[in-house]
């Protein structure tokens, strides 16, 4: 007899550390939903997001996982960036 791992969503952090492609359980962990239904949507090709199949696996593409979901990746180049902008005493180009 086995004991079954208990799992529950996803949360953000564990999502945005995901491999460029995730396996349907884990994408059906992001949703919400169980294995059982993950795989038939995608058999049924309904499943909340695009389902690659690689001969008899399925695979998500994270990126598009992370975009149905509403999750942006964190960009430390963008606006709104958690990194402060050099002040000018610390700035490698001084005016002169």
């Amino acid at each position: 007899m086995t004991t079954a791992t208990v799992r529950g969503p996803l949360t953000r952090s564990e999502l945005l550390a995901l491999p460029a492609a995730v396996d349907v359980e884990t994408a059906a962990r992001a949703f919400g939903i169980g294995r059982t239904t993950a795989y038939a949507l995608a058999k049924a090709d309904e499943f909340p997001c695009r389902v690659l199949r690689a001969g008899k696996a399925y695979r998500v593409i994270t990126q598009d996982l992370l975009r149905v979901l509403g999750i942006a990746p964190e960009n430390s180049d963008g606006p709104g960036s958690s990194h402060p902008e050099p002040s000018g005493e610390n700035s490698l180009i001084h005016q002169r």
